[in-house]
């Protein structure tokens, strides 16, 4: 419960910094880059739609920022 718990204090954090700094924030640049990369296997896959793919190429950028 306390990896919960300190994993969501950390992506509110994450999140709240990136806000604020923009493209200045360390983790900004690697979740456009994997969002870019889920947009284009959304593409190329005919079972995922592009904003579907986005998500979560996105989502898995966001959560690889946050486990280090």
């Amino acid at each position: 419960m306390n990896d919960n718990n300190d994993l969501a204090t950390r992506a509110k954090d994450e999140i709240s910094g990136m806000a604020k700094q923009g493209m200045d924030h360390p983790s900004t640049k690697p979740v456009l880059i994997g969002t870019a990369v889920g947009a284009v296997a959304g593409a190329l896959l005919p079972v995922v739609s592009i904003p579907l793919g986005m998500l979560a190429g996105a989502g898995i950028a966001f959560y690889n920022r946050l486990k280090r």
